[in-house]
């Protein structure tokens, strides 16, 4: 197992309301990004609000970080934790495989949702961001019940159940640091490019027809590629569809 990255806090909490909102609480006394797991927590969140189900032995951790930049790159690094938890999963189980990247922020095991990803920030002062938090849920040991997915909606699972893999949370921590660091720091000196194509590389059903659903419409295409700013493409009759948000569905 590769050694902490040098630049990077961490702090493991028995019990929190959620690791986003500690990381939020804590973030103005911050000089370095700093990871913080919770064994427990009791008010987890997904995206768009809906609470995130947390079983005993999964993972639930956020990275928060103050970068000085502008708001526009913040949702880029969803691409850079997805990678992360791609590369952690594989040290984890050796079943490269196995994993894939769901646009715009999950991983899939053999086809169903192991994991998620949660981008929050605050304090937009002169187009730049005072912080942001990633949040990362891991379904390490046990999946959430699924009778409330929508049509359509990917099933979850757990890393044991599917891997065999017994992996504790501070463990899977220790993992995907090195992981993050190394793909932050790509990020950092050569932009998204590269980033970019890493995930295009691993990316659920690439070059096939899915849906995209938002609150207002829902477009079917070709998954045809991701932009450099980070949209969906799909290939529609009426030409490409950038798509900067939304649901997606096979």
């Amino acid at each position: 197992m590769e050694s902490w990255p040098q630049d990077y806090g961490r702090r493991v909490l028995d019990q929190v309301d959620s690791t986003n909102a500690e990381a939020a609480r804590i973030a103005p006394t911050l000089t370095k990004p700093e990871w913080i797991l919770g064994l427990s927590q009791t008010k987890g969140r997904g995206r768009r609000g809906r609470p995130w189900i947390d079983p005993k032995g999964n993972f639930a951790a956020t990275l928060v970080m103050r970068p000085a930049e502008p708001a526009d790159r913040m949702a880029l690094r969803s691409f850079v934790a997805s990678l992360a938890l791609f590369d952690a999963f594989v040290l984890a189980t050796g079943r490269p495989e196995a994993f894939s990247l769901k646009w715009p922020n999950d991983v899939l095991l053999n086809g169903a949702k192991v994991a998620g990803i949660l981008l929050e920030s605050a304090g937009f002062s002169g187009g730049e961001i005072s912080h942001i938090a990633i949040g990362i849920g891991v379904n390490l040991a046990q999946a959430p019940a699924g009778a409330d997915l929508e049509t359509k909606a990917v099933r979850p699972v757990s890393l044991l159940s599917e891997t065999g893999a017994h992996v504790d949370p501070e463990t899977f921590l220790d993992i995907l640091a090195p992981a993050y660091a190394r793909y932050e720091a790509q990020f950092a000196t050569y932009g998204f490019d590269p980033i970019r194509a890493s995930w295009l590389d691993r990316a659920a059903r690439l070059g096939e027809v899915i849906t995209a659903r938002t609150t207002r419409d829902e477009t079917v295409g070709v998954f045809e590629t991701v932009d450099n700013a980070g949209n969906l493409v799909l290939k529609t009759p009426k030409g490409a569809v950038a798509i900067p948000a939304a649901e997606i569905f096979f």
